[in-house]
Order: structure tokens, then C-alpha cells, then sequence
């Protein structure tokens, strides 16, 4: 597989990805965390040194690692969407403006459960905690067990499979299907599209964030796993900053499903090796994901773990801690040879945004 992908089906953003991810859907989820006694803004750090060591006129990282006391982008995420579910059911029930006990008697009813690797299970448990419903969390075997016991700990019933994540969603939807439990999945297929979307659309609070402080950024590196934050990255900078921004997706160099996709154009399965970057350890892309980068990311870069960890490294001595999967769009921005970063005019004018997407841990 080939260190970069160039994404020569690359299209103009058009209403048709707006009515799916733009700025008018972070407006919404803007609102909705504005109101969380939990929220606060999280920082956007300047990187001088990383700056010189890439040859750009700067770089600054969007430090997700206090998310609202999740550590985590996916607090975001997976607590919109559980909100919105129960809402949308007790509307359907109750009527426009239903009251909080209303709320929570809809949330009370049917357990809600995830797959996870550790931060999507976590906001998922504490949505679904606040509204007093019971979360069930599946984890594989690989999972460290200190994020079960941070689940445990937010009140989640945690369930361990063999194997790895997909092992783990296979699991939960089985759970799911079996006992007529509302799924809630960060990666969406034929049939399953609504939920992964509300979540993508939480991400874009974060992006939001970014503009309401700053210039436009001329190129987004975002790590991926299936791909939602950075086709919530990729969605919401078309649609605030244009078609200028390059958007280059990150991704584990043993599990690069979205650029083994946009390069087969269609969603493609990737086998291969192992990687320590857990949470992007990914073999398939979500299809909401895959539908959105195809047309709108630049390019597709691979990382190796060496080259995560290094990063993480550098970021941690300008102040930003996270892990190395928080810092593979670093990584991503770091690795680029010559040919690659010509093609993306990546240079000393350059403005270059980041998302540190966990802490370190």
C-alpha cells in the first residue's frame, strides 16, 4: 500500500454533503453543548517549533484531552447522539417539548449499547447516564482494562469479546438485535446511517470552535479510524472555509481503510498487520465516511506507530499531551516527502490545523 493516496475523484462540496455535515449543523450541536454544565471550549495551541521542524508558517492543535472530563473528541459524539434519540422518541410519545422526567422515562425504557475501543463507549455511558438509562458496553480483549474501569466507574456494564473492535460491534449488534436494545455505532452501513450521522455532526462542534477564534486554515490533517471526525473535518471546512483548505486523512499504515477505499472507489476491507494505535485500528470505513471523503479530502496518508509515537513526543514538549493516536495528524503532517507535500503546496505560507484527539495515557 502506497504512503500517500492523491484523491483524484476529488469534488466540489455541494448542497447535497451540506444537508449531511456543514456549519449549520455545528451550529445546532454549538447550542446543545453550550447548555451542558460539563462543556467548556477546549484550547487551540500554537506549535512554533513543530512549525519549523515542517516548514510552515504555522501550526495550531485543536487539544481535545480535557473533552469534557472524557479526554476525548468523541465526548462529542456519542452523548449528541443519545441525546437526540431519546428526544426524538419522546417527542414521538409525548409530544413537541417533552419535560425532563418525560426524557428520562423514554431513556429508562431499552438499554442502549456500543462497541468500543475506550472514548466512544465512555461519552456514549455518560449520555446515556445522564438521561438515567443503563449503557451497555462491548470491549475486546485488547482494550486496556483501565477503560473498562473508567466505564465501570460512569455506571456502564461493560462486556468483553474475543478479538479485536470489529469483533466487539459484531457482538453489540448482535446483543442489539437479540434484545431489541438501541444500538449506538460510530460507523454506519447500509440501513444504519442515522445515528453514526448525529454523531459525526457532534464532532463538528469542535471545528466550530476553531473558527470561531482564527483565520481559516489552508490545510486540516485528521486522523481516522472508519472516519467520522474527518468527514465531520472535511464536511464542515468545505463548508465555512471552501474549496482552498486541503483536508488530508491519517491513518494507522496497517489499517488504511479509507485511503484503500478512495483508491478502489468503493468502501474496501483491508487486511494486514497490527498496530499499537488502538483507536484507529480500523479494517473497514464507516459508509457515511467513505461517501463524504471520497469526494471531499485531498489526500490519504499512512503513519507508522514509530512515527505517532515521535509526534506525540514533539507535541508534548510544546505542551499538548496526548497519546499517539491523538497525535497521528501530526504524524501525518511530519511524514510527507517532497512529492506529496508539492502536490498539496504545502509550504512556508502554510497554515496547518491539527486535532490532538485524546489524552495521553
Amino acid at each position: 500500500m502506497e504512503k500517500s493516496w492523491l484523491n483524484t475523484a476529488r469534488e466540489t462540496y455541494t448542497a447535497r454533503e451540506r444537508e449531511l455535515i456543514g456549519a449549520e449543523h455545528a451550529a445546532r450541536a454549538r447550542s446543545f453543548f453550550r447548555r451542558h454544565p460539563a462543556h467548556q471550549v477546549t484550547p487551540l495551541r500554537p506549535l512554533p517549533a513543530m512549525a519549523g521542524t515542517a516548514g510552515v508558517a504555522a501550526i495550531q492543535a485543536k487539544d481535545e484531552s480535557a473533552r469534557m472530563g472524557l479526554g476525548s473528541f468523541k465526548a462529542l459524539g456519542g452523548l449528541y447522539a443519545v441525546a437526540g434519540l431519546v428526544r426524538a422518541e419522546a417527542e414521538e410519545r409525548h409530544g413537541p417539548s417533552p419535560t425532563e422526567e418525560q426524557l428520562r422515562e423514554v431513556a429508562a425504557r431499552t438499554p442502549f449499547v456500543c462497541a468500543s475501543a475506550g472514548n466512544h463507549g465512555l461519552s456514549v455511558t455518560a449520555g446515556v447516564r445522564e438521561l438515567g438509562g443503563t449503557p451497555i458496553v462491548f470491549l475486546s480483549e485488547d482494550v486496556p482494562e483501565e477503560f473498562a474501569r473508567r466505564l465501570r466507574r460512569l455506571g456502564a456494564e461493560v462486556r468483553r469479546s474475543a478479538g479485536d473492535y470489529e469483533q466487539s460491534m459484531a457482538a453489540a449488534l448482535e446483543a442489539a438485535e437479540r434484545h431489541g436494545w438501541r444500538l449506538v455505532s460510530d460507523s454506519s452501513w447500509d440501513g444504519y446511517t442515522d445515528v453514526p450521522l448525529e454523531i459525526m455532526r457532534g464532532y463538528t462542534a469542535l471545528f466550530d470552535e476553531v473558527a470561531e477564534v482564527g483565520e481559516a486554515p489552508t490545510h486540516v490533517f485528521v486522523q481516522a479510524g472508519v472516519g467520522g471526525l474527518a468527514a465531520a473535518a472535511a464536511g464542515y471546512a468545505r463548508d465555512r472555509w471552501g474549496e482552498e483548505p486541503r483536508i488530508v486523512v491519517v491513518e494507522p499504515e496497517a489499517a488504511p481503510c479509507l485511503l484503500a477505499s478512495v483508491r478502489a472507489g468503493r468502501p474496501t476491507r483491508v487486511e494486514g498487520g497490527r498496530t499499537r494505535l488502538g483507536r484507529l485500528d480500523c479494517r473497514e470505513p464507516s459508509l457515511l465516511a467513505w461517501r463524504l471523503l471520497s469526494r471531499l479530502a485531498d489526500a490519504f496518508v499512512t503513519i507508522t506507530d514509530e512515527e505517532a509515537e515521535a509526534a506525540a513526543r514533539s507535541l508534548a514538549a510544546e505542551g499538548v499531551r496526548v497519546s499517539a493516536c491523538g497525535a497521528a495528524g501530526a504524524a501525518g503532517l511530519l511524514s510527507l516527502d517532497q512529492d506529496t507535500r508539492a502536490a498539496l503546496d504545502l509550504g512556508p505560507g502554510s497554515r496547518v490545523l491539527i486535532v490532538g484527539t485524546e489524552g495521553a495515557l
